[in-house]
């Protein structure tokens, strides 16, 4: 066991490195076709030669948003290829418009979308409004009932590009998919959403128990005493409707819920399609959409996105890893052993076990507890943890960091017939900002970015970094965001030295991929 799990990181790793060297993203050895061929963000423009010297893992440039190409909001965007851990780029983005149509029409993307989706792709200008979406509207005839939303994404691969480049083409649809089922209900704000679909709000509030009605309720005593209507009462009065409570249901739960079940959809596709298609290994997936004057953040991996508001850091999403997500993965493996394959053991341990402190008294923690006690090691104990090692090292099953995400669902431990999916969740976490509430300024932002930034930025340097070169930048400068992103990506990489790439104070740069969204808030405030 011990030889096997030495080898899985190694097994792992080499997993990444030809899974990244195909093509496409695929497994070499796999002669089915790929469902997209790789490439870099669309609104990038890239040229096949431009994506194959981006590929340089020596040079390591960065790429960005030529001066000729606009996102929504000028949003800005900054990548970078790692230093040589895959040989492509398994980072992906997308940032897109949408237009959920009102009419009857289906979303869901059960195969590769038709030239001619349903839902509408655009560049837009900085703001989201003027010639262009007006025009498009107009073409679009009864779409002006629809919902436009923002959309920004990005996909951090592994074993793989395969997932990444998949979720990166498909999610948004998922996502207009599930919006469509409830457009009427969120562009009628005023009513609350109904319990039941199709059917009006009771206007009758005595039946909600918010309004005294023309018959008290009966309360228990006055039932046993056989007041008028209550059971054995001699008076053929019918008794009063029960008073009943029902969960009052905001709009912006239904959006959650879209974003939640669109990221199941995808995941599902995926697992589908893979019987089909050349679709290689998994990937996190972070998501931000802007949807009637609010953003919502979906994070399942560890990317992360902040705000930076006025100088104060608002956190838009936590990190899902082995030891963040310790008590569910435990709880899982008490409750489904056989997920365990009797290699692994679900309780935690400060180091491995070993067969001489068998009877011994050693410090444990399973899926209820927070602190650590002492138990007695049993012969059981010996198995290797389902979760061991610490921060960045941490793994599930000694394969994999993350525990959220999209894809892998071929992922075994090596060597063995144990899989890993079981233990990975596609659900993400979806937090929520009223952009409404606050006047933003020109240097009010929202930062995605993968991993590879934020593993040797923290939230502080990034504020820090960002502030700094946006007050050092003309307001009116559509390009500030995409200088700033650029930059961002600049201190996370470093310098190449003797020693490798270094940052500030001769810290370890980022050796892995690196993609970064700057999105001014302000614009939000503008959208009608």
């Amino acid at each position: 066991m011990l030889t096997r799990v030495k080898s899985a990181v190694a097994g792992f790793m080499g997993g990444i490195m030809a899974g990244g060297s195909s093509g496409g993203g695929g497994n070499p050895g796999n002669d089915m076709p790929l469902k997209f061929p790789y490439m870099r963000p669309e609104f990038l423009g890239l040229s096949p030669d431009e994506i194959e010297c981006s590929a340089d893992h020596i040079a390591r440039p960065i790429l960005i948003l030529k001066e000729t190409r606009r996102l929504p909001w000028a949003t800005g965007y900054a990548e970078v290829i790692n230093a040589g851990k895959s040989a492509l780029n398994e980072d992906q983005a997308c940032c897109e418009v949408v237009v959920v149509r009102r009419r009857p029409m289906s979303y869901c993307p059960p195969s590769t979308p038709s030239k001619t989706p349903t839902a509408k792709r655009r560049n837009s200008l900085p703001n989201g409004e003027g010639l262009g979406l007006r025009m498009e509207h107009s073409k679009l005839g009864e779409d002006y009932e629809g919902l436009v939303y923002h959309y920004w994404a990005l996909f951090d691969g592994h074993a793989g590009s395969g997932a990444a480049v998949v979720a990166s083409r498909l999610l948004q649809h998922h996502i207009a998919c599930q919006l469509q089922a409830v457009i009427e209900i969120l562009r009628n704000l005023a009513s609350p959403p109904p319990t039941v679909l199709g059917e009006e709000p009771d206007a009758d509030l005595y039946l909600q128990g918010t309004t005294p009605g023309p018959h008290r309720a009966l309360t228990r005593a006055a039932s046993l005493r056989g007041a008028a209507g209550a059971p054995g009462s001699p008076c053929s009065t019918p008794p009063p409707p029960r008073f009943f409570t029902e969960k009052k249901i905001q709009h912006e739960s239904l959006v959650i819920g879209a974003i939640e079940n669109a990221f199941k959809e995808m995941d599902a596709q995926i697992e589908r399609e893979k019987q089909f298609y050349n679709i290689t290994g998994g990937c996190t997936a972070l998501t931000v959409v802007y949807l009637l004057g609010k953003l919502y953040v979906g994070n399942a991996g560890d990317s992360r996105a902040i705000i930076i508001r006025s100088n104060e850091i608002i956190a838009m999403s936590a990190e899902f890893t082995p030891e963040s997500e310790r008590k569910r993965l435990q709880f899982l493996g008490y409750m489904q052993p056989h997920l365990l394959g009797n290699e692994f053991t679900h309780l935690e341990f400060p180091r491995r076990v070993q067969r001489k402190e068998v009877g011994k008294r050693m410090l444990y923690r399973d899926f209820t507890m927070n602190g650590w006690a002492y138990k007695t090691i049993e012969d059981e104990d010996l198995k290797f943890p389902l979760i061991y090692g610490e921060g960045k090292k941490a793994r599930v099953l000694a394969t994999i960091g993350v525990t959220r995400g999209l894809g892998d669902h071929d992922l075994k431990v090596h060597d063995s017939n144990i899989y890993i999916k079981p233990f990975l969740s596609c659900v993400p976490e979806v937090k929520v900002y009223n952009l409404t509430q606050y006047e933003h300024g020109a240097d009010d932002v929202l930062v995605m970015g993968t991993d590879g930034l934020w593993d040797v930025l923290s939230n502080q340097e990034v504020a820090e970094a960002v502030t700094t070169f946006l007050a050092n930048c003309d307001p009116d400068d559509l390009h500030r965001y995409t200088m700033a992103a650029q930059d961002l990506v600049m201190r996370a990489r470093g310098v190449l030295r003797d020693r490798g790439w270094r940052i500030t104070n001769e810290r370890l740069g980022s050796g892995d991929d690196i993609s970064v969204f700057i999105i001014p808030l302000m614009y939000g405030n503008r959208q009608p």
